[in-house]
């Protein structure tokens, strides 16, 4: 297994103690200013313009069960699902070794894997075409078939993000509450009736907005409940997420409460195992972002 190594200055950057208790606490954690080079960040805005623009440097096997905006796909938002599959600067980003090595930290895991990631592009709305939100839901709730309750998501903005520029909201210790197994309303933009609900059902619902700068990134816990309000601030908001497994999660069959299997895309993209279960340990697919 390649082995991975940080600078002196890197090192400088990883977690202390009580930022891993804040983690465990809130779910969430935030790295300091200057995490991500201004080259990197600069490398992969580049390369995200020109797969805009229809430029990949690998195909996938499959062009349809995934979210990948195109060209003519319209103005409004854009998501674009496995880019790191499909642009080499990209995949630069989402291996970062500084960004395993943090989420190898709060995970408590010797091996750190990509298991998604996903590009945001959230125009500032106006009165003839306001801005959606991305709605109150859990991470995990879309990972069923991942065993691990540990996936962690880094979340990197490419510009600073103010509280008008729509910045990743989360609920600080919402990934402690129970029975969230199907909180998937990534496309619900009733932020009251959602927040109201969960009251309803017990839980002390508390938003934080996470404004950064360019050069940070946030990190939050797989069951963490998080979205983000409608951009407001008259510019274009980009971010991506990278979405990360610990070593030792693996695939486990899953049935929705309607009693259908549950399916990841990503279990479509990978190798399998000799007993037929998706290999979450792909190096194809899931390549590894950190290791000890």
């Amino acid at each position: 297994m390649q082995s991975f190594t940080l600078t002196p200055e890197q090192r400088a950057f990883l977690p202390s103690d009580s930022d891993v208790a804040f983690y465990e606490a809130n779910g969430y954690y935030i790295s300091r200013e200057g995490l991500i080079p201004e080259s990197l960040l600069n490398s992969t805005y580049d390369a995200i313009q020109r797969f805009w623009d229809g430029e990949v440097d690998h195909v996938l096997p499959l062009d349809t069960g995934f979210v990948n905006w195109k060209k003519g796909d319209g103005d409004g938002q854009r998501i674009n699902e496995f880019l790191s599959l499909q642009k080499k600067e990209v995949i630069e980003l989402a291996v970062y070794p500084l960004i395993g090595a943090i989420a190898a930290r709060l995970m408590h895991s010797k091996v750190i894997r990509l298991l998604d990631d996903q590009l945001f592009y959230k125009p500032s709305g106006s009165s003839n075409a306001p801005s959606v939100g991305t709605g109150w839901h859990t991470d995990h709730s879309y990972w069923g078939t991942c065993s691990s309750d540990k996936l962690i998501t880094a979340w990197v903005p490419f510009h600073n993000l103010h509280q008008n520029r729509s910045p990743l909201a989360v609920m600080p210790g919402s990934h402690r509450w129970k029975d969230m197994e199907h909180f998937r309303f990534f496309n619900n933009q009733n932020f009251d009736e959602m927040e109201e609900r969960l009251r309803i059902q017990g839980h002390e619902v508390n938003v934080v907005p996470l404004t950064m700068k360019r050069g940070q990134c946030s990190f939050h816990h797989c069951w963490l409940v998080h979205g983000s309000y409608p951009n407001t601030s008259g510019e274009p908001r980009l971010s991506y997420a990278a979405h990360y497994q610990d070593g030792d999660n693996h695939y486990r069959p899953m049935l929705d409460p309607q009693g259908r299997k549950v399916e990841m895309f990503d279990e479509k993209l990978c190798c399998k195992l000799p007993n037929g279960d998706p290999d979450f340990s792909d190096p194809t697919v899931f390549p590894t972002a950190w290791a000890e």
